[in-house]
């Protein structure tokens, strides 16, 4: 197994599950995204999360997709794996798996069902998923507009820098940048806090973001890739500027369906050569006229010569 860094810079893909027409995995895809990845400069993969689909798909089914996409990286992309889930046991199950099969980070989501409402619960079920993985560096997953978990994440470093031995930080999929700042600031920065909303990297930036993770990067990276650039050359103007086109490109892939990751699948990642199918109920399906206008709307926009 490669040593984890101690910080991931840069962009990191929330990678989508390939499906065949009936809604079932199809790993066989895997390879090909994977290379997309590493030529588009992505920085990472977070598999089997929000844009993977980790909470619709069976124990088995993330066991496989996790070893596709460790085998397909072959060491040249470091591998986080979601395991979380309402049931602990299986979230500790895949947890000792992720950690057999090489992958270089683990990361979890709180179960949803029964409610946690105290960081020092959260700290106790996520202790022994990270436990169950000892040589894996942790992440956990903040996302609370979809887990309804709104603990404070400064008062889960800081109980969890004693608990978790593993802890390496958190994706944070909020919108909260203060308290991701206070995140970012805590124990003299000792936590790697990855920004999770594609649509306010540029203020990640300023705030002293080093690596996110997001479901646009999949597509749409070389946009980001700008923003970074030009940030990191103090060019401000040049940098608003591509992220006001990256925002554009987020809002219509967003217009196309109540919910994005059809559209992404279906329409979005088309442009950049992969067809991965549709996603699994209860999330719905994207026809291919609907695909298809997504696709001209994003080439009117001039999304292909921005890429």
């Amino acid at each position: 197994m490669n040593k984890a860094p101690h910080c991931i810079v840069g962009l990191v893909a929330a990678t989508p599950t390939p499906m065949r027409a009936g809604g079932e995995i199809d790993p066989r895809k895997i390879p090909s995204l994977v290379e997309t990845y590493v030529t588009s400069g992505i920085a990472a993969l977070y598999a089997c999360g929000t844009t993977g689909e980790g909470a619709s798909l069976s124990e088995a089914e993330r066991r496989e997709v996790g070893e596709a996409f460790v085998k397909a990286s072959a060491g040249r992309l470091p591998v986080i794996l979601q395991v979380g889930c309402d049931s602990l046991g299986t979230a500790k199950s895949l947890a000792a798996h992720a950690e057999a099969i090489g992958a270089d980070f683990l990361s979890a989501i709180p179960p949803t069902y029964f409610p946690i409402d105290s960081a020092e619960a959260l700290v106790q079920h996520m202790a022994e998923i990270a436990a169950a993985a000892p040589g894996l560096p942790f992440y956990y997953y903040h996302i609370p507009r979809m887990s309804g978990v709104k603990i404070d994440m400064v008062r889960f470093l800081e109980l969890g820098r004693q608990s978790i031995p593993t802890l390496r930080g958190i994706k944070f999929s909020d919108f909260n940048m203060a308290h991701f700042s206070e995140c970012q600031n805590f124990d003299e920065g000792r936590f790697d806090i990855l920004w999770g909303s594609d649509e306010m990297l540029l203020g990640a930036l300023a705030m002293g973001a080093k690596g996110a993770v997001g479901s646009t990067y999949n597509f749409a990276a070389p946009l980001y890739h700008r923003v970074i650039r030009a940030f990191e050359d103090g060019d401000l103007e040049e940098a608003r500027l591509w992220m006001r086109r990256a925002i554009e490109v987020v809002r219509t892939v967003k217009a196309g369906t109540p919910q994005f990751l059809p559209t992404l699948k279906k329409a979005a990642m088309g442009l950049v050569g992969l067809e991965l199918g549709p996603c699994r109920t209860p999330l719905p399906d994207l026809d291919d006229a609907a695909a298809r206008e997504i696709r001209r709307e994003l080439e009117e926009l001039g999304f292909l010569q921005w890429i």
